[in-house]
């Protein structure tokens, strides 16, 4: 359990796979004062690094220009509001994927790709939407972590 609301917080770096690494461990080093459990902050690391390698390979796709991607984090006694912002490419449709559960009690080669990231995002994040803005894509979560009873 948490002891305190942590005053909000923001992490902003340029798309590439080496950031998405110095994002997650800038939002976790500023979680620190919560003093989340090693369950939580592996939700946390967990929700975020699919959604950040997401923008990274979708909203930012290979031989385009890398962009900003925002991270804005507001404790609250239900757990971190979250809100993530890029200027990439909008998601398929204008909406979320559905993602998909998939058996994984299958040979390694015959697990399927894709789908199964934004099913983890789904299934370990609450409150998830998805809005395009004008020329900005911004998807916002709830973490039920560090919750204040």
């Amino acid at each position: 359990m948490a002891a305190a609301i942590l005053p909000p917080f923001e992490v902003s770096i340029m798309s590439s796979e080496l950031a998405v690494r110095d994002a997650l461990s800038q939002f976790l080093a500023a979680l620190g004062p919560i003093a989340l459990d090693v369950e939580e902050a592996g939700t946390i690391e967990l929700v975020l690094a699919e959604v950040l390698n997401n923008i990274v390979e979708h909203a930012y796709p290979a031989g385009s220009a890398s962009g900003p991607i925002d991270i804005k984090c507001t404790h609250r006694k239900d757990g971190l509001h979250v809100s993530i912002t890029d200027s990439g490419l909008a998601m398929p449709d204008g909406q979320l994927p559905l993602g998909n559960q998939v058996s994984v009690d299958v040979d390694l080669d015959d697990l399927p790709e894709g789908g199964f990231g934004w099913f983890l995002i789904q299934d370990l994040a609450k409150d998830v939407h998805y809005a395009r803005n004008g020329r900005k894509n911004r998807l916002t979560l709830r973490l039920p972590v560090g919750i204040m009873i």
